[in-house]
């Protein structure tokens, strides 16, 4: 079945932009034109393809379809530098998780062309991205491939449970102990961020639920344990300077916690995306552990 490109156009716009307005306007067209459009492309497809509120998003089709749109795009302009022609830029849409996109991932991008729409979610959930066919390529935390996916092995991404020096001698004079780290209080990214749970279960055999800040931003998160609001699982990466300064104290040094991740590229788009995913890999080899 083929589409109109200027459907596919005026519903990526419109997904991108979250409204007809915005979408017209990108265009140079006018909001009657995008409606039009958009429901001509939902009888085509026989589906509902936008759900029209504030922002509009996608349904599970319209997400399949924008997505599509996206990787006919990207084949397109791959084929045009093939053929030494100017090629347009093409919009690739990636699901990246904040650890990696606030400390190793973002020099892999110097120089690709493209436009990037990325979407920060953890690892342990970027796959579902993948999935519903809501984005092209995501970084993952395990190795078995999304279907439809090839997977790349990345490397080991190092985290060091810390705290500040007072936060220590406040809360852990006795040690780490359960007991102790049953009181203490915690630093948790999101809802989704079982990572500190994780480590509180290695090292105490028990599934503890201290006192808990919410803290969505890698930064915020080192320096939230710097300034003894509570302590947290840092890349190792951003804590080894304050480690070392003495900012920053690690709470149990031998127990460290690796999360592995890949880099999982849709096959439709992989040979299309195979420059971006050696840059990947190249940033990922100066700044992860091996596999």
């Amino acid at each position: 079945m083929q589409y109109d490109p200027s459907q596919l156009a005026a519903l990526e716009a419109v997904l991108r932009l979250g409204s007809f307005d915005a979408a017209a306007r990108a265009l140079s067209v006018t909001p009657s034109a995008i409606s039009q459009r958009i429901k001509a492309l939902e009888d085509r497809a026989g589906a509902a393809l936008v759900i029209r509120a504030t922002p509009c998003t996608a349904t599970p089709a319209g997400a399949r379809l924008a997505r599509h749109a996206s990787e006919v795009a990207l084949l397109e302009a791959a084929l045009a530098r093939d053929l030494g022609q100017p090629a347009p830029q093409a919009r690739l849409r990636l699901a990246v998780n904040a650890d990696s996109l606030g400390t190793w991932f973002l020099p892999a991008l110097v120089g690709r062309d493209m436009l990037f729409d990325i979407v920060v979610d953890d690892q342990a959930f970027s796959a579902d991205w993948l999935r519903r066919g809501e984005v092209s390529a995501a970084i993952c935390d395990h190795a078995r491939p999304v279907q439809g996916c090839d997977a790349v092995p990345l490397g080991r991404m190092r985290y060091v449970a810390t705290c500040a020096p007072d936060f220590r001698d406040r809360y852990f004079s006795k040690g780490v102990t359960a007991e102790t780290l049953s009181r203490a209080p915690l630093l948790q990214f999101d809802g989704k961020d079982a990572l500190q749970h994780h480590w509180l279960r290695r090292v105490t055999g028990q599934a503890l639920l201290p006192p808990t800040h919410r803290l969505p931003s890698t930064q915020g998160f080192v320096e939230a344990a710097r300034l003894g609001i509570g302590w947290g699982l840092n890349p190792e990466f951003l804590a080894a300077p304050l480690l070392s300064s003495g900012a920053l104290v690690a709470m149990r040094p031998g127990v460290p916690e690796d999360i592995f991740l890949t880099w999982q590229v849709n096959r439709l788009v992989a040979a299309a995306l195979a420059p971006l995913t050696r840059a990947v890999r190249a940033q990922a080899r100066q700044s992860l552990l091996p596999p």
